[in-house]
């Protein structure tokens, strides 16, 4: 996953885009070990990086730039909300995943960020990335918006906590081909309107995909949105003024042999900023 920039800047998506390159954030090593305290990998590794993209999403913030950060895993969330928390403002979260990464440590498979990261940045889970700089929670409850998870039976089966039972606003998979995806957009963004947000944050992972069209990810399920839908969603968020940056995690080149799942996944996105 850590190929997925290079992926997708090779697809032209900064040309489709008229974007300015703002460089990269380099991660520290990457330990298969977890840490004894905290239960989790690599807890001190991800709060630096946390801290140096935080950084660079804050001046490109400053410079009123919408940053659109290429992951790398869904661990990056925590830097872009972190920068958000700094800016003094309360800052909602359209949160667009296939997982509702809302595990604690202990009942995560893996012990990966990744597994998590929803709940890290709403305030639950070690203090050394949940709580940086003692600005926890960067994201209140009530401020997210969750977009097309599949996943209710699996984390229930492993314990993870239940993202229902949480005050965020959740649409399933089955809720959004259901209700419609414009709708569902719609009800998320007026809710974040009435709780006074002076903007969102939009997370991706393109997991969320339908599996059949996008199978270049670590950990597959079956259904999930076409690339239309998605970029139907994101015209649906974009649109707004309230929309304040973007980040694209977990889609990994080195299973996209041929590479058109990266040339579709650039043009949906291109396709979701209109």
């Amino acid at each position: 996953m850590e190929n997925l920039p290079q992926a997708l800047r090779a697809c032209g998506l900064l040309q489709a885009l008229a974007a300015a390159d703002a460089g990269k954030v380099v991660p520290p090593p990457y330990s298969h070990e977890r840490d004894a305290d905290t239960n989790i990998l690599n807890p001190l590794g991800i709060r630096s990086y946390s801290l140096s993209l935080a950084e660079k999403v804050t001046s490109i913030l400053k410079d009123n730039q919408f940053p659109l950060v290429l992951g790398g895993d869904c661990s990056i969330l925590i830097g872009n909300a972190l920068a958000l928390r700094r800016t003094g403002n309360r800052h909602g979260l359209f949160f667009i995943d296939g997982h509702a990464d809302f595990y604690q440590p202990e009942a995560s498979p893996t012990g990966e960020v990744a597994d998590m990261d929803l709940a890290i940045v709403t305030g639950r889970g070690p203090a050394v990335i949940a709580d940086i700089g003692g600005l926890k929670p960067y994201v209140k409850d009530e401020d997210v918006v969750l977009c097309g998870y599949r996943d209710a039976e699996e984390s229930k089966m492993y314990g993870s906590q239940d993202v229902r039972q949480a005050g965020i606003m959740p649409f399933d998979l089955p809720a959004m081909r259901g209700r419609g995806i414009r709708p569902c957009a719609a009800e998320g963004i007026k809710r974040l309107q009435a709780n006074g947000v002076a903007g969102y944050w939009i997370h991706l992972d393109v997991d969320v995909l339908d599996d059949s069209v996008m199978p270049a990810v670590d950990y597959r399920m079956p259904g999930g949105l076409s690339f239309a839908e998605l970029a139907e969603l994101l015209q649906s968020l974009l649109r707004t003024d309230l929309a304040v940056g973007m980040d694209v995690t977990v889609f990994n080149p080195s299973l996209d042999k041929g590479g058109s799942m990266a040339k579709s996944l650039a043009s949906a996105t291109a396709a979701g900023f209109g």
